[in-house]
This record gives C-alpha cells, structure tokens and sequence, in this order.
C-alpha cells in the first residue's frame, strides 16, 4: 500500500512539472515579445524624432519669408525621409516658430498575442528663430542701430564719411587696419566670430576702390538671377555688424560697440565713381548664436525648442 502511494505521488509531481514547464515558456515568449515590439517601437520613435527636428529646423529657415514656404520645406523634409504621410500637422508662427506634429501606426509582433495589433508613435519638435547676437564671417560695414530699417526698400551703405550727417553707415576694422585687411574681409567676410558686447575701431582713409573690388568679386561670384535673395549661399548677401557709438574724436566716430546684426542684399555693381553700395537690407536666418540682448535688425539664428 505503501509503494502505491508513492507511485501515485511521484505521477502527480510530475504532472505539476509539465504545467509549471509550459507556464514558464509562456512567460518567456510574452516578455520576449515584449522586448522585441518595445525595440521596434524605439526605433521607429527615434526615426520619427530625427524627422521631426529635421522638419522642423529647416522650415523655421522661411520664417521670414511666409507660411507657403516654411509649409514647402517641412513637406519636403518629410519626404526626404519617407515620412511625408505621418504629417499631423503643422503650427507656424511667423518670424517666431514653427512645430512639426508626426504620428504612424506602428505594427506590432508579439502584441498580437495579447490582442493589441499596432501600437500609436507619434513625435513633435518646434524651432523657433530668435536675434543673432554673434557670428563669424561679418563684412566690414556697419549701421547705427538708431536707424530704423524698412526691410526689401533701396538703401546706399556708404563708404566715406562725404555729404553725410544722419545715417552713416561706417567701414569697420575687423582683425586690423589696413586696406588690403578691409578689401579680403569685404569679398570673404571677416573669419573670427564678432558677438554683441566687442568694441571695433573704425575703418579711416580712403577705401572706395578697394569696396568697388570686393563688391564686384561678389556680384561676379553670384550664379543666380540678379534681385533673386532666396539663395542662402548667394555672395551678394552679406552679414553687417549693427552697432551704437562708443568713442568719438574730434567730430569723428573712432570706435563702436557691436548690439546686433543685420542682412544685406547687394544689387548692382558700384560705377567708378561710387562711393556707397547700393542694396537693400533682408531678413534671413543664418549661421550664428542666439542670447539675450542683441538689436533686431533681420539676421536671426535657429534654435530647436522641443
């Protein structure tokens, strides 16, 4: 009677074996398929994001310019990356912000067996622009931040201080005095960063062959159709320091202090005997830092926000 039980006892453990078996290989495979469709749904978060900021940075490039554009660029953008169909919406504020909104159904593997099918990723990232308070690869110009600017109106930077009372607009020694320092700074823009806060002396003598030069080095450079500013690689728009007054001497204006920056459009060639450059001022983003404190004038930097 004895041997039977035991017979019966070791049946019985056995059977709780298999079961205890099969329920751990069934919580094997659901967390196995849960680390497998959470990897998915990582990887397809990730990409979704990487399209987002992209959208997001390079629409906020045309906030100067109108909604179409910024709304052409994100589209675009979005294509690029295949993602043209996960568009959920768009939010731009001009000459602020815009916010790129993505969502995709993203099938699951494993889900599947706890009944959820596809899993709802969605990402968001907003860029906003804001004024440029530094920046390298300025011209040697430089206009008074008193002076109001009408953006895209005919304006003539002169370079000489004859017939001038209000308005001038100044040469600027950057990295040194010297024409020769002046004329490679006006075709190549100055190479060392120049930020809100410096103080630059003034350019004096007499420069105006040496602006004709560089002006026509930037025109001839140019490969786009005159008057077309949409172009941000075009040498004939230049980066120019916005400043207020910091030392005169005897009537004349010897050093400034940098508050901002400005964008100008040159437009056509200077004759032989110009001495200002004519254009007009834009506004654009560029490459550069943002803090508090600079002046608006229209030169902006982009910074992602969310």
């Amino acid at each position: 009677m004895i041997i039977a039980l035991l017979k019966k006892l070791m049946r019985e453990q056995r059977g709780s074996t298999v079961v205890l078996i099969g329920f751990g290989l069934t919580m094997l495979l659901t967390v196995t398929g849960l680390v497998v469709d959470g990897s998915t749904l990582y990887a397809e978060k990730s990409q979704l994001q990487k399209a987002a900021n992209a959208a997001a940075l390079s629409g906020a490039q045309e906030l100067t310019a109108g909604q179409t554009n910024v709304e052409a660029i994100v589209n675009d953008i979005l294509l690029q990356n295949d993602e043209q169909g996960s568009l959920a919406g768009t939010d731009v504020l001009l000459k602020s912000s815009v916010q790129v909104n993505l969502q995709r159904e993203v099938p699951l593997s494993f889900g599947k067996l706890l009944g959820k099918k596809s899993v709802l990723v969605s990402a968001k990232a907003k860029a906003q622009i804001m004024p440029m308070t530094a920046a390298a690869g300025a011209a040697p110009l430089g206009i008074d931040e008193s002076i109001q600017l009408e953006f895209y109106k005919p304006y003539k930077l002169k370079v000489d201080s004859s017939g001038v009372e209000t308005g001038y607009f100044g040469i600027l020694a950057l990295g040194g005095t010297g024409a020769s320092t002046y004329e490679n700074n006006l075709k190549y823009g100055y190479q060392d960063n120049i930020e809100i806060g410096d103080i630059i002396e003034t350019q004096t003598g007499n420069v105006a062959g040496k602006t004709r030069e560089g002006v026509q080095l930037r025109i001839d450079s140019d490969p786009y159709t005159p008057g077309d500013y949409s172009h941000r690689d075009s040498p004939r728009i230049i980066l120019i320091p916005v400043y207020k007054p910091y030392e005169h001497d005897s009537n004349q204006l010897k050093s400034i202090k940098v508050t901002g920056f400005a964008y100008f459009y040159i437009s056509e060639p200077m004759s032989s005997n110009d001495t200002s450059i004519t254009g007009m001022f834009i506004e654009r983003t560029g490459t550069g830092y943002a803090a508090p404190g600079a002046v608006t004038k229209g030169a902006y930097v982009i910074k992602l926000v969310k």
